[in-house]
């Protein structure tokens, strides 16, 4: 995997759970999903690259 990709897919899991913890505490359940939502996006991408380097190697 790519470190710029696999940095920028730990970025979207930081900041997801940013979002997610922020919109928790102030009680704004939009933010509060849509940081949800990017933190799944951000897992989702990190385990495609892993996949595509199992059968890379």
């Amino acid at each position: 995997m790519g470190i710029g990709k696999k940095s920028k897919n730990i970025g979207n899991i930081t900041e997801g759970k940013t979002k997610e913890t922020v919109g928790r505490a102030v009680g704004n359940e939009n933010l509060e999903g849509k940081g949800r939502a990017q933190k799944m996006k951000g897992k989702v991408k990190q385990a495609v690259e892993k996949g595509k380097d199992i059968f890379r190697h």
